[in-house]
């Protein structure tokens, strides 16, 4: 075992192992490399940083609110997927039943922000609801 650990290995696990062992052993990795639990989704020129709050498009710091920068997250986690009012109602706001207008106006201030550093990211899909597209 030497040898791998000269090529960069950082640990090894000998057969048979306990599946739970394996798993503390890939999250001490991770740790290690400073990589554990970072949340930094990344969508063309956007970055969005869950655990610092913080949202960067084409090198610009964005200021959201609490709520855009929830519901921008939200689309990213969805990349490509069409959400519905409703949905964004519900994983956003946490409830169902409410005037979708709320979203539209929270859609609309956060594609403002966003444009003004490049291109549509957030599209809406007429009669269903709305898509972040790189």
């Amino acid at each position: 075992m030497p040898a791998a650990f000269d090529a960069g290995g950082d640990d090894y696990v000998v057969k048979p192992f306990i599946m739970a062992e394996l798993l503390a052993r890939m999250r001490a990795v991770l740790r290690r490399s400073g990589r554990e639990g970072r949340r930094v989704l990344e969508i063309a020129d956007l970055i969005v940083d869950e655990d610092a709050h913080a949202a960067v498009r084409a090198g610009t710091t964005l200021d959201l609110t609490q709520r855009e920068f929830s519901l921008l997250a939200t689309l990213c986690h969805h990349t490509g997927v069409v959400l519905s009012k409703v949905q964004l109602l519900t994983q956003v706001w946490g409830f169902e039943h409410y005037d979708l207008n709320v979203v539209e106006v929270h859609i609309s201030a956060l594609r403002r922000k966003i444009e003004e550093q490049g291109p549509r990211l957030i599209h809406t899909v007429r009669g269903v609801g709305y898509v972040l597209r790189p």
